[in-house]
């Protein structure tokens, strides 16, 4: 008995401890669940929190990306707002001076209308005094018949024999005008024959000694040289006075201009931008501003050099500097300056031999073309200029002669002005020191230049491109488009009237406002 009881009390344990592990386990899944759940609902909140993070910052970003881009649209339509307002107030302008033109061409129509019936008036009453007067005529031919009692065959041949030696001495008075006007015609024509015969001939010498080539690492460059709308290269011909020629020569830019100081000041101006790459207006302005400072020092240097080389006494500062410029000029291909010294001691040695002045002597044969210095500024002969300035700066009265007889526009005082002469005939005459004329080149320029500057309202005047070309600045505030558009008729019609040269000769008229400010 206490058997069975043992038995079913271990089988109640055991069901017990079943129900007890059962339940344990049961427990213990469901906790596991409810962490799983927990777990999962957790992570799922983190993902939303995540979720909503990156939709806010997308939004924000496309918001960023958005209004960026709406910033760049109304910029770019304001810039082409901007252009298309310049553009319309250009064709404007273009409008007003067309409708300007337009009118005056009406105007001129008009009057030649008048003037055409004015003159049809005037023919139609010159043809009713001719009637009038060959009436006159039978009606005195006829009282003259009557009162001479002669037949009207006879006073018909007496009239014509009258009227045969009239124009008989009317036609040699014609043909002596004639053959008067084909002489004066003859000569101009020779003239100008001659002209472009020199021209033609000294053609590669003066394409020698009027441009500079500048030498360039790329053909890239030439597109900044131009500028937007070439209006670097518009400023650097007007700052320097130079014209730059680009073509489709590889890697070279040409520089062209009649004064060779202005030539070099661009060269160098041009050489120093092409090195800096900065190649705008404002930066060519200021390169060559400092080019021109660096000049007047070369100058004075080379006017030193010269005078040390013709071993003469130390000279006024002034000519110095008028000595240093010879150097950039040439006469018959020969450099002033060089030719200059050599005058100098030409004249030292025949001094010497003569028993005369060698120190006064040297310093005459030095300063007896300086006046080319500045023929271009002071009208008159260059030896007279040269003595002028000479004068003003303490020079001697006898080297003042001396300079101003060499080519006798003055009486010489003594011997010095003929051996002068003499020296400047040896060294302007000796084998190789010249070759092609430039002098009326050189002079075309300057009275190009001259009739210009007489203009009011003018600024500045270039003769370009071997003086076939004149280029007139002139001040905005003063000289308006139509006034500029008469006003290079009027040069070109002066130039016509006072001036000989062969073929053309191009009149540009630049008016150009430039509005600056300052933002501080």
């Amino acid at each position: 008995m206490s058997s069975w009881l043992n038995i079913l009390e271990g089988a109640v344990l055991l069901a017990a401890g079943a129900l007890l592990l059962y339940l344990l386990l049961w427990w213990k899944d469901r906790n596991a669940k409810r962490a799983r759940a927990l777990e999962a609902e957790s992570i799922l909140d983190k993902a939303r929190s995540e979720a909503e993070i990156i939709v806010r910052d997308a939004r924000l970003a496309g918001a960023e990306e958005a209004r960026k881009l709406r910033e760049e649209a109304e910029q770019s339509l304001a810039t082409r707002r901007q252009e298309r307002a310049e553009s319309e107030k250009r064709l404007s302008q273009r409008e007003g001076l067309i409708n300007s033109q337009l009118e005056k061409m009406v105007d001129a129509e008009k009057s030649i209308n008048e003037q055409k019936a004015t003159l049809r008036q005037r023919m139609e009453a010159q043809t009713g005094r001719e009637k009038e007067l060959e009436e006159l005529t039978k009606q005195a031919r006829e009282q003259l018949r009557k009162a001479a009692g002669i037949t009207e065959e006879h006073a018909k041949a007496e009239y014509l024999k009258h009227v045969e030696r009239d124009a008989l001495e009317d036609a040699n008075n014609i043909a002596r005008s004639i053959v008067e006007d084909a002489k004066l015609k003859a000569e101009e024509k020779a003239r100008r024959i001659i002209s472009v015969a020199i021209q033609r001939y000294a053609g590669e010498h003066t394409f020698e000694n009027t441009t500079a080539t500048i030498t360039l690492q790329g053909d890239e460059i030439k597109g900044r040289i131009i500028g937007r709308e070439g209006r670097n290269i518009r400023a650097f011909e007007a700052a320097t006075g130079v014209t730059v020629l680009i073509d489709d020569t590889p890697g070279a830019v040409l520089l062209s201009g009649f004064d060779p100081v202005r030539r070099e000041v661009a060269r160098e101006a041009m050489q120093r931008l092409i090195q800096d790459g900065r190649i705008h207006p404002t930066r060519i302005e200021e390169i060559v501003g400092k080019v021109n400072e660096e000049m007047d020092e070369t100058i004075t240097r080379l006017g030193e050099e010269a005078i040390s080389k013709a071993s003469v006494a130390p000279m006024h500062a002034e000519i110095v500097k008028l000595l240093g410029r010879l150097h950039f000029r040439h006469s018959y291909s020969q450099n002033i300056l060089d030719h200059s010294v050599e005058v100098a001691h030409l004249m030292g040695i025949m001094a010497a031999e003569l028993g005369l002045d060698v120190a006064a002597g040297k310093r005459a044969g030095l300063l007896h073309d300086i006046g080319k210095a500045v023929n271009h500024e002071i009208e008159g002969p260059h030896a007279v200029v040269g003595a002028d300035l000479i004068k003003r700066h303490g020079e001697s009265d006898t080297v003042v002669n001396a300079v101003a007889s060499h080519h006798n526009d003055v009486p010489p005082i003594g011997p010095l002005g003929i051996l002068v002469g003499a020296a400047d005939a040896i060294s302007a005459s000796r084998p190789g020191a010249r070759s092609e004329s430039m002098t009326t080149y050189l002079r075309r320029v300057e009275d190009l230049e001259k009739i210009a500057a007489a203009f009011p309202g003018v600024e500045k005047a270039y003769a370009v491109q071997a003086g076939r070309e004149l280029r007139v600045f002139v001040q905005p505030e003063a000289v308006n488009d139509d006034k500029a558009f008469a006003m290079a008729r009027s040069i070109a019609s002066k130039i016509e009237n006072e001036l000989q040269y062969p073929g053309q000769i191009r009149v540009t008229v630049i008016r150009e406002t430039r509005c600056v400010d300052v933002a501080k």
